[in-house]
C-alpha cells in the first residue's frame, strides 16, 4: 500500500455502504452481510419483453434500500467499489462467457452536475477491474428527464425514458456481446430502453446486471418475506 493511499485510508477510512460502519478496508462488514436481502437462483434474473434479461444480488428493500440511497443521494461515491463487486460476482455466477463488453446507463449532463458522480459508470468501473479491463462509453444520454423513481406505473416509465439515449461508438457496438450496467432494476424500463438503442446500434445481443432488484408484487416472484 502506498504512502497516499495510507493517508487517504487514515482520513477517509472505509465504510460498509449499508451501515456506515468504519472498516479496516473496503468490503460489506459482516453484520450487513447476514441481514442483507439476497436474490437466490432464478430469482436473482428479471425477465421481460423482447428478450431482456437482468441480474442482481439483491432485493430493493431494507439495508440494500438504505445503502443505495447513500450511494445515489447523500455523496457516498466509494460505495461503488463494494457494490460493483457484487454485481461482478451476480454477472460471474449468471452470465458468465456471455458478454465481451461492459458498459453503463448514462446520467445526463444536469444529472452529473448535481450529485457530482455517475453512479452507474463507477459500478461499471468497479466490476470491470475484477475483470481486469474497462467498461466503454457506448451510451450517452440526450434529454433531462424527470426521474424514474417519481414514476410509479410501469407505462409511464416506459414513456418517459423512450428516446433519451442514442449510441456515441456504433462501432465498438456492432457484433458485440454487451452487458449493461445500472444501480436498480425497477420495472426494466429504463435498461431495456438502452438495450434496445444497442441493439439497432449493431449489438449481437444486450445482457443487464444491477445491483438490487425491486420485488415484483406478491404472487410474481420476489424475496420470500416481501
Amino acid at each position: 500500500m502506498s504512502l497516499l493511499s495510507s493517508l487517504l485510508d487514515l482520513l477517509f477510512p472505509p465504510k460498509c455502504p449499508f451501515c456506515g460502519r468504519v472498516l479496516d478496508r473496503p468490503g460489506i462488514c459482516d453484520a450487513c452481510r447476514g441481514e442483507l436481502p439476497w436474490t437466490e437462483g432464478a430469482d436473482a434474473l428479471r425477465r421481460g419483453p423482447g428478450g431482456f434479461l437482468c441480474a442482481a444480488p439483491l432485493w430493493y428493500q431494507g439495508l440494500a434500500r438504505e445503502g443505495l440511497h447513500r450511494f445515489k443521494f447523500r455523496g457516498m461515491s466509494s460505495a461503488a467499489a463494494p457494490l460493483g463487486e457484487l454485481i461482478a460476482g451476480c454477472a460471474a455466477e449468471h452470465f458468465s462467457g456471455a458478454f465481451d463488453t461492459v458498459t453503463w446507463v448514462p446520467a445526463s449532463p444536469r444529472r452529473l452536475r448535481q450529485r457530482g458522480y455517475d453512479q452507474a459508470r463507477l459500478l461499471a468501473e468497479s466490476a470491470c477491474r475484477l475483470w481486469e479491463t474497462k467498461p466503454l462509453p457506448l451510451l450517452r444520454k440526450t434529454v433531462h428527464n424527470p426521474a424514474q423513481s417519481g414514476l410509479k406505473e410501469a407505462a409511464a416509465r416506459r414513456a418517459n425514458v423512450l428516446g433519451v439515449y442514442e449510441a456515441v461508438d456504433p462501432e465498438r457496438i456492432s457484433g458485440h456481446r454487451i452487458l449493461l450496467v445500472d444501480d436498480i432494476c425497477t420495472t426494466g424500463a429504463t435498461l431495456m430502453e438502452c438495450a434496445r438503442v444497442l441493439r439497432e446500434a449493431g449489438a449481437e445481443d444486450v445482457i443487464c446486471a444491477a445491483v438490487a432488484l425491486t420485488p415484483l408484487e406478491k404472487g410474481t416472484g420476489g424475496p420470500k418475506n416481501a
